[in-house]
């Protein structure tokens, strides 16, 4: 078989993560990095053992080997480079969001539909073992009619006023920050679990702190390489820190979910529960490994990821026996397992249904976050539009 060669532009906090999952599934070679200027490109080439270090994107896709392309840079590059992707003819899989707004992702979309190639987002958490086994059970009408849907995503990196990265800045990351960076994950997550879409949002936004200290030199993502600095300045923000979104899915269902990067002691806590007529369901990514199951007539239950009780079209997604326990990168290996086998097997986005998140699901994803921005500032409901 022969080998998939692969470039990533952006090399900060996820560009290795990509790497290292990419290693895992043992078809697929990285063999370029591109960043921002040939200095810091051949540094990280060096430290993360890759041959080709590129000081511009362009360059890259000049490079008739490579056959995909991941996009791992800050939010304001993402349509420019994920277009100059597709026009490339190589295959793109893309850091959400796809674009800073849904005109420019429903262009990515019709022009990777167009350009026949293969288009993913990188919305892992619905590569979690545990939730392809819910999502299996809630097809197979284990809970029955859903009655509700509620959860939250908490993480607490942004909690003072001297916690500063680029992310807080709208002309980076773009008019939504918590809703767009990881409220897009809990909203992808239990869209495909329930196999329901969201239509409809009544929001409640906020930015709890409204001025921050941005220390003068360089800051990384979630606490990494920060020193600490006495010289400080003002910034003011205007993306949130906080929102609760009232739901409206698709089939009449409702549900509610919360967002915070100022919740204390929560670093990474993707949690929902799906009330259904006949059991309830509940999940935490800090217990990846765990599912609940909650009933009114009898004990409830934890079901702990085990292949041997997994059912047949789950089971492909857990690599180890029950115990040995399975968190976020294997979930990361799971999405490039997805989509490079889809490559590999020379499988067509229009003709072959994908097991990974597409363009269409970033798109989608794009215009719900849009939604929610116009819902805070109506102060009304506000449907998905596409």
């Amino acid at each position: 078989m022969k080998t998939i060669k692969v470039g990533i532009i952006g090399t900060g906090f996820i560009g290795p993560t990509h790497i290292e999952a990419i290693r895992r599934i043992g078809y697929a070679e990285v063999v370029a990095v591109a960043e921002s200027n040939q200095e810091a490109a051949e540094r990280k080439a060096a430290k993360l053992g890759i041959p080709i270090a590129y000081g511009n994107y362009q360059e890259m896709l000049r490079n008739p080997d490579i056959q995909v392309i991941h996009n791992c840079t800050p939010n304001h590059l993402h349509y420019e480079i994920n277009k100059s992707v597709i026009l490339s003819g190589k295959h793109i899989l893309s850091e959400k969001p796809l674009s800073i707004n849904s005109d420019q992702s429903a262009e990515l979309l019709r022009l990777a539909e167009q350009h026949g190639i293969v288009h993913g987002v990188n919305f892992n958490y619905r590569q979690f073992p545990i939730l392809q086994e819910l999502a299996t059970r809630i097809r197979n009408g284990e809970l029955g009619k859903m009655n509700h849907v509620h959860g939250s995503y908490l993480q607490d990196w942004l909690l003072y006023e001297t916690d500063f990265n680029w992310r807080l800045l709208s002309e980076v990351s773009g008019k939504s920050r918590t809703i767009a960076d990881i409220g897009s994950h809990w909203c992808d997550t239990v869209q495909f679990v329930t196999g329901k879409k969201i239509v409809e949002v009544f929001a409640d936004l906020a930015t709890v702190i409204p001025v921050r200290k941005r220390p003068v030199h360089h800051t990384s993502s979630y606490g990494s390489e920060i020193q600490a600095s006495p010289v400080f300045e003002e910034v003011c923000i205007n993306t949130e820190d906080y929102a609760s979104v009232l739901l409206r899915f698709d089939d009449g269902t409702k549900g509610v979910f919360t967002v915070s990067q100022v919740s204390a002691g929560r670093k990474n806590r993707l949690s929902f529960e799906l009330n259904g007529s006949l059991k309830s369901a509940s999940w935490n990514q800090e217990e990846p490994e765990k599912l609940w199951m909650g009933y009114r007539d009898k004990a409830n239950e934890i079901l702990i990821a085990d292949p041997s009780l997994f059912s047949e079209a789950a089971r492909a997604s857990i690599h180890h026996p029950g115990g040995h326990n399975e968190g976020w990168p294997d979930a990361l290996k799971n999405m490039m397992l997805a989509f490079y086998s889809y490559i590999r097997d020379g499988k067509k986005p229009l003709r072959d249904k994908p097991n990974f998140a597409t363009f269409a699901e970033g798109h989608y994803s794009m215009c719900i976050t849009e939604a929610i921005l116009k819902s805070h500032e109506s102060g009304r409901w506000v449907q998905v539009s596409v």
